[in-house]
């Protein structure tokens, strides 16, 4: 466990959002399982760990590798606000059976909330077979904690602000070293390196680094490519800094770009300022969307825009609120419809992807503000010629 946790203060004020939406799904216990959220609520960071928060205790529940720290952990950061410490003797899930056969002697626990995207079935029928008889009932829930994650606040902020200055810098500095004859994967090391020597725990995702006909690849890996004077190099990369993930993509040119990736270029870079310009607190996040496609629809490569125009930031690199289209299968898609609001972050990354030939994306991220946004990340948006 390392980096610059939230103060007590503010897990006791995660902790009651959370728990004020436990009647809105008719729950009074939420069993919170996946490592984000344990983070989010408790501040602890382990391969394995989970949080059972009642309307008036939260309890932290740990295997015997984490006890010393997790112990410390409440006793500082975490001590505020009213946690319990559980160890685990034979296995996670029966030692949260008997806690909550413990603590739900009266039936102000009677309905215990599970988080159903992040438990396996296995799991969710051994619960509910092991409180067969008793007063204590299963229910799945979906994004509670994570509704509360998605507006960051003034200790997230800071970080995430943090990041996108020293993020911006490795790019910066990643620019101005492409050179014709390294290796896409001899740059990414390179990359990585910086990421870390920034201040970073470590890159936030595989570091992505595409030269020529690979940039038509959304997510391509580096490989043995070599680049060459005339290519296209496309660099996207992120860092986790105290647990807070950032995320940035830049285009560069080795030598004077041709008549097509200028023009994709253009299209983009439109895209992109399109984008930024409707966003404020209460848009849609599919307006966002919305408007950085149609300004590619405009110069005639609507066919090439074939992902979403951002994604939320945070404790993990991809969550909510999701910058894209209403999925086809619902058209009341409400991850889509649902308005933006001050504090939450995400990126803005518009494409474009020509198979064979070449593609561009350009990357931001950004804060809402009351007025509008702020961007987090700071690096020239201009085609990087070198």
């Amino acid at each position: 466990m390392t980096g610059s946790f939230a103060a007590g203060g503010r897990l006791r004020q995660r902790l009651d959002t959370l728990r004020r939406r436990f009647d809105e799904v008719d729950i009074s216990a939420l069993l919170v399982t996946h490592p984000a959220n344990v983070f989010y609520l408790s501040n602890f960071r382990g391969s394995a760990g989970m949080v059972l928060v009642t309307r008036d205790r939260a309890t932290l529940v740990v295997d015997a590798r984490y006890a010393t720290a997790a112990a410390a952990l409440l006793d500082g950061e975490a001590g505020g606000e009213a946690f319990d410490l559980a160890l685990v003797e034979s296995s996670y899930e029966q030692t949260v059976v008997a806690l909550v056969e413990r603590l739900g002697s009266s039936p102000s626990l009677s309905h215990l909330g599970i988080e159903s995207a992040h438990m396996t079935v296995a799991q969710h029928e051994w619960l509910v077979h092991a409180f067969e008889g008793s007063s204590v009932t299963v229910r799945p829930t979906s994004g509670l904690v994570e509704e509360g994650r998605s507006v960051k606040d003034a200790d997230e902020l800071s970080t995430l602000r943090d990041g996108g200055r020293r993020i911006s810098s490795v790019m910066a500095a990643a620019l101005q070293g492409l050179r014709p004859g390294r290796s896409e994967r001899e740059v990414a090391a390179d990359i990585d390196r910086a990421i870390v020597q920034a201040g970073f725990e470590r890159p936030a995702f595989e570091t992505i680094v595409a030269a020529g006909s690979n940039t038509a690849l959304p997510h391509a890996r580096p490989g043995s490519r070599i680049l060459e004077s005339g290519q296209l190099v496309l660099l996207d990369f992120g860092g986790s800094l105290d647990g807070y993930c950032v995320d940035l993509t830049r285009v560069a040119s080795l030598g004077p770009p041709g008549d097509d990736a200028v023009a994709w270029h253009a299209a983009v870079q439109e895209a992109h300022a399109a984008a930024l310009a409707v966003v404020r607190p209460g848009v849609a996040a599919v307006e966002v969307d919305g408007a950085a496609r149609h300004a590619i629809a405009e110069r005639g490569l609507a066919h090439a825009f074939t992902h979403g125009t951002g994604h939320g930031l945070g404790i993990e690199v991809h969550e909510a609120p999701r910058i894209g289209k209403r999925q086809d299968r619902d058209p009341t898609d409400a991850a889509a419809e649902a308005p933006l609001r001050a504090g939450m972050v995400f990126t803005v990354e518009p494409g474009v992807y020509l198979p064979g030939r070449g593609g561009i994306r350009l990357e931001d991220d950004l804060v809402v503000t009351q007025t509008g946004y702020e961007l987090l990340t700071r690096v020239p948006l201009d085609l990087h010629v070198l």
